[in-house]
């Protein structure tokens, strides 16, 4: 029943907005000319007159305003369709900000239009005050998270800090791509598949890690320890062919290799090498060097060494 009014009200075929329009010219021109007087004289009667306490409505008013209300729909359908014609080709905003602008044009335009009906209509806007600011109580208590998240995804979509398909880290540790971003929440798909719908506020608020911001590089970092025994001029090479051989690493910048400590039982090396794109992984790139590490340690008889402790036991004779 929905649908049918929808498309009674705002019509697709272009001969049925064309028969709307010329049936809206001969309304208006008939009532200015005077023609509807002998139907009032008809309907508005006492006996076709409907009473509700003090108000009274007459079958010409309800008819009237009835007409009033579908015509000034009408033509506030019409005006939000050739706006969406026109935001649709909007190519440079991403899509989830053109459906949120046609939201917003929507939600405003026909609050105007209900504004203009019910005043044409005749009814007193001034008798709506008590019941609009009880609204407005209500409104500032319990929509307040709504309003604010709503603001919130409005200010995320002016200043395109987060776009659909960037890979984020929030502060709690959630880390994955954006798959939609409406109104009120973001939602993120993690790495293990999982959706989570996080408000809008919270990435207004919390500090947010977006890993393809200005750009998809991402660097991987390995630390490695060698024994005490070893020729780390030799260990520092084999890491860095390494990391330069997987065809994953990028050559500009290109792989670094940093001599970072002498601990207990190593000397501590640590690997820095990127990745184009880091959407399509890190752990996969960081294991792959990994293990041609692990066999060209091999092949050169290189100690990864592990920690070790010497316990030494003296007895002391009793005489």
């Amino acid at each position: 029943m929905t649908n049918l009014w929808l498309k009674i009200i705002r019509p697709k075929a272009f001969h049925a907005k064309w028969l709307i329009l010329l049936l809206l010219v001969a309304i208006i021109s008939l009532g200015a000319g005077g023609y509807f007087d002998v139907i009032q004289s008809y309907l508005d009667t006492e006996q076709l007159t409907f009473k509700v306490g003090d108000y009274k409505v007459s079958a010409y008013q309800a008819l009237r305003s009835i007409t009033i209300l579908v015509l000034v729909f009408w033509l506030t359908a019409i005006f939000i369709e050739i706006a969406e014609s026109r935001i649709s080709k909007m190519k440079k905003i991403r899509a989830a900000n053109r459906a949120l602008i046609l939201k917003i044009v929507q939600i405003f335009t026909y609050f105007i239009a209900a504004l203009l009906a019910l005043d044409i209509v005749g009814i007193d806007l001034t008798t709506l005050t008590v019941f609009s600011g009880a609204m407005g109580i209500g409104l500032g208590f319990g929509l307040q998270k709504i309003a604010s998240n709503f603001i919130s995804g409005l200010i995320l979509m002016f200043e395109r800090s987060i776009e659909i398909d960037d890979l984020i880290e929030l502060s709690d540790g959630t880390f994955g791509f954006i798959r939609k971003a409406s109104a009120r929440f973001t939602l993120i798909e993690t790495l293990d598949g999982k959706e989570i719908l996080v408000p809008n506020e919270d990435l207004i608020t919390s500090r947010v890690t977006n890993w393809t911001y200005s750009n998809k590089r991402g660097r991987i970092e390995i630390p490695i320890g060698v024994s005490y025994g070893t020729d780390i001029e030799l260990a520092q090479k084999l890491i860095l062919e390494s990391a330069a051989a997987h065809p994953k690493s990028m050559k500009d910048p290109e792989p670094r290799v940093y001599l970072r400590n002498f601990g207990d039982s190593s000397v501590d090396f640590i690997l820095h090498f990127w990745v184009a794109d880091i959407c399509e992984g890190r752990w996969l790139p960081q294991s792959e060097v990994m293990f041609t590490i692990w066999r060209v340690f091999k092949e050169n008889k290189i100690e990864i060494p592990f920690p070790q402790r010497d316990v030494h036991i003296h007895n002391k004779s009793v005489d």
